[in-house]
């Protein structure tokens, strides 16, 4: 059930728009040019009562951090949205 979660968090957050710098790719989408960069860290969310609010947060995180990509990891949406992200920068 928390995988379903996960991939239903990470497909409905792939649709909203990205205003800031860093990019959320799948999982498959980042293994194509997985080559091209180098894992930085990884950055996290909680409490957030919206999709959007989650993606918004986990995107600001990892441009705080300095990163290009960023990759979700985890998503969890009982209750209020939990989700985690590693995060990555261009070589």
């Amino acid at each position: 059930m928390k995988k379903t979660t996960a991939l239903l968090l990470g497909t409905a957050i792939l649709f909203t728009t990205n205003a800031f710098a860093a990019e959320l790719l799948t999982r498959e989408d980042f293994k194509k040019v997985e080559s091209q960069y180098e894992k930085i860290g990884s950055v996290s969310t909680s409490g957030e009562t919206a999709i959007a609010d989650a993606k918004e947060e986990l995107i600001k995180k990892a441009d705080e951090k300095g990163a290009d990509v960023l990759v979700l990891t985890s998503g969890n949406t009982e209750n209020k949205i939990h989700g985690t992200a590693d995060i990555y920068k261009k070589k």
